[in-house]
């Protein structure tokens, strides 16, 4: 039988998500411009108008999903769940409601439950990019969700 946990590796090379609400996204294009020879080793994708932002602010390659209301939060919580995002940054803005409040807790939850890496402003992004596993990998358990849904099936 297979174990309860498995252990996913983050590589040397990290797939980093950008995402910022609108009152944020200066903020957070001047964080990746700071940080930008940091960046530029890893990949970067974005949702919509802050990966077109970052790129022709900063220079950085960042590849665009949706716009975060028009499904760009679920397409990079997909790509966590595809195993193809290890690592996020995303400057929130908590004053403001945001029309899609709840996509945006999905996108935050499904990062919880794959063990990811999440910045949600600039103190924590700063602990982040510093810390000694952005130059090298990182392996961390995570439930096996495959068994657990085996072990759900098998009792229903």
């Amino acid at each position: 039988m297979a174990e309860d946990f498995v252990t996913l590796t983050i590589g040397k090379q990290k797939n980093i998500a950008l995402i910022a609400h609108d009152n944020m996204k200066p903020k957070l294009i001047a964080w990746c411009e700071e940080n930008k020879e940091i960046l530029k080793k890893h990949f970067l994708c974005g949702t919509g108008t802050t990966a077109r932002m970052i790129s022709e602010k900063t220079g950085l390659p960042v590849r665009g999903y949706n716009s975060g209301p028009l499904g760009g939060d679920q397409q990079i919580g997909a790509k966590i769940v595809e195993g193809r995002v290890d690592f996020i940054i995303f400057f929130s803005d908590p004053l403001t409601a945001q029309p899609h409040d709840p996509d945006v807790k999905a996108l935050l939850r499904i990062a919880q439950v794959y063990d990811i890496p999440m910045a949600t402003n600039r103190a924590t992004a700063d602990f982040l990019i510093s810390s000694v596993y952005m130059e090298r990998e990182y392996d961390h358990v995570v439930q096996n969700f495959k068994k657990s849904v085996e072990d759900r099936a098998q009792t229903l």
